[in-house]
């Protein structure tokens, strides 16, 4: 029984010991949105209690997100359908198939009590020391990933922690630009190079583009004498999950190419980044009146301010009807560039 509100990341173990992630605040009232992240194997990295477990989701995109889906329509197709507030084709987990709702707060106050092995007590010196430089409470913060569900590694598992609310949001990106927080380590320009490689045709970005956004994601570091990958998820408190699933409805409309400027970038710190905008001209796609850019790819949160002139692409969606639309990027089920990049400013 989970009790508070559904959140972004964190995670749940099916029937069948299936592992979901948890995507974004908007659930069906018998189910959860999710994708599948890690299924029972015969070998595999990822061990817990003598089970092995395939990571299905090689790393975070649309695309490899839609090929989990053709996985669970093969193997579990009871996972996959179409949901009718966001009109397509998704794996939602029924509550009814659930055999454990992971928390992220639970497992980090479970880990800072008592730390099981190095790597835990690695995350339990990170959340104490960001607890005492930022002055978050520790129940603000939380860990998700391999450690949350317990399948880690010391030797190679990175460290995923969660905060809660925006403040804290806040409290956190100022101390670690700040360099206030112990052991906590910048990128350094080799990592972020191959980085932007790695990244670009993922994402159909130039180089350039890339570098942009590696300059803008405060929330990635290394951590420790041995420079742990640590990755910091802005995610929101109960308070702040203001939509409820049905009170809108949204529908595909096509593709769109636009510019516009940023008008409000305060929910971009959160999955899905949300952006709304203003002075719009649609440069390819239907001529409608599109007022936000809704992203759930985690590459494009803050990756543009108040006032920027932006381009971007993906997937135009109508909502409630009309006549007002939205441009949704991430969507699993697009071939071809979807992106956002900051091509001005306007004031």
């Amino acid at each position: 029984m989970v009790n508070r509100k559904p959140k972004d990341r964190d995670f749940i173990e099916t029937e069948e010991g299936l592992l979901f992630c948890v995507v974004g605040y908007l659930h069906p009232p018998d189910a959860y949105t999710a994708y599948l992240k890690y299924s029972p194997a015969t070998e595999g990295r990822w061990r817990r209690l003598g089970q092995a477990y395939h990571r299905n989701l090689a790393y975070y995109h649309a695309h490899q997100v839609a090929q989990t889906l053709d996985f669970l329509q093969v193997h579990y197709p009871a996972y996959v359908r179409c949901d009718p507030v966001r009109n397509m084709l998704f794996s939602l987990v029924p509550r009814t198939r659930v055999r454990r709702y992971y928390c992220p707060e639970e497992r980090l106050a479970e880990i800072v009590r008592a730390p099981a092995d190095p790597l835990e007590e690695e995350v339990a010196r990170l959340a104490q020391s960001i607890h005492e430089a930022a002055g978050i409470p520790l129940d603000r913060l939380g860990v998700t990933g391999s450690i949350l569900l317990g399948i880690h590694d010391p030797a190679f598992s990175d460290i995923d922690l969660t905060v809660y609310g925006r403040e804290s949001v806040q409290r956190l990106c100022t101390a670690v630009l700040a360099g206030t927080i112990p052991d906590l380590h910048p990128l350094d320009g080799a990592f972020v190079e191959r980085w932007c490689r790695e990244t670009a045709p993922r994402h159909h970005l130039t180089e350039q583009d890339a570098r942009w956004l590696a300059g803008r994601r405060w929330n990635y570091a290394h951590y420790g004498p041995a420079r742990r990958y640590l990755s910091l998820h802005p995610t929101r408190s109960d308070a702040e999950i203001h939509e409820t699933y049905g009170e809108h409805t949204y529908r595909d409309a096509g593709v769109a190419r636009l510019r516009g400027v940023i008008a409000d970038a305060e929910e971009a710190v959160y999955l899905p980044a949300l952006y709304r905008l203003e002075k719009v001209r649609i440069l390819e796609g239907p001529q409608v009146a599109v007022e936000e850019i809704c992203s759930y790819e985690g590459l494009f949160c803050q990756a543009a301010d108040l006032g920027d002139t932006v381009e971007a692409q993906g997937k135009l969606e109508e909502v409630d009807g009309g006549p007002l639309h939205r441009l949704v990027i991430g969507s699993s089920h697009r071939e071809g560039a979807e992106y956002l990049r900051v091509v001005g400013r306007d004031r």
